[in-house]
C-alpha cells in the first residue's frame, strides 16, 4: 500500500491528494480538513481505491490478521444506536442488505464523505470516495450492489 499514510501535519505531505468541497448555492467552496476532523485515524488518514483494493484482499485472505484474530470484527455485539439497536463488530456495522451477509461503514469529515460496503458471500466489495458533501455514498454504493448480487 504505497499510496496510504497517516497525515500529520508539518511532518509529511500527502501527494496528489483529494481536496474536499461543500455545495453552497449553485456553486462548491473548498471546506478541507479542519484541526480537529484531521487527527490520525479520524479523517488523518488518507489512501486511494488501488491500496484499499489490496487492503480489502488483505481482509479476504486473512494476510493482516487470521481468522480466529478476525472473528470479533464479524460477531455482532447489540450497542444502541439512536433508537434503533443495530448489529456491530469489532469496528464494522454488521446487518444483511436485501438478505446478502454484509459488513460496513461509512467515514464523513469536512468535505469528504465515505462508504465501504463488504458482501462476503458474494466476495464483493464496493468503495465510494466523495470529497464533496452533496452525495451520498451509502446510497451510491447500494444502488451499484444490486447488479452484483443475486
Amino acid at each position: 500500500m504505497s499510496h496510504t499514510l497517516v497525515y500529520v501535519k508539518g511532518s509529511n505531505i500527502v501527494p496528489n491528494r483529494a481536496y474536499g468541497h461543500t455545495k453552497e448555492g449553485n456553486h462548491f467552496v473548498e471546506t478541507d480538513q479542519s484541526s480537529t476532523s484531521a487527527t490520525q485515524g479520524d479523517g488523518g488518514i488518507y489512501s486511494n481505491l488501488e491500496d484499499l483494493a489490496k487492503w480489502d484482499r488483505a481482509l479476504e485472505s486473512h494476510a493482516l490478521l487470521s481468522d480466529e484474530e478476525m472473528r470479533p470484527a464479524l460477531t455482532p455485539a447489540q450497542v444502541a444506536r439512536g433508537s434503533n439497536p443495530v448489529s456491530y463488530g469489532f469496528g464494522w456495522f454488521l446487518d444483511p442488505f436485501e438478505g446478502h451477509a454484509r459488513m460496513w461503514h461509512t467515514g464523513s469529515t469536512m468535505g469528504f464523505r465515505t462508504v465501504i460496503e463488504r458482501f462476503t458471500g458474494e466476495r464483493l466489495t464496493i468503495v465510494v470516495l466523495c470529497n464533496r458533501t452533496d452525495l451520498d455514498p451509502e446510497k451510491l454504493a447500494l444502488q451499484d450492489s444490486r447488479g452484483f448480487i443475486q
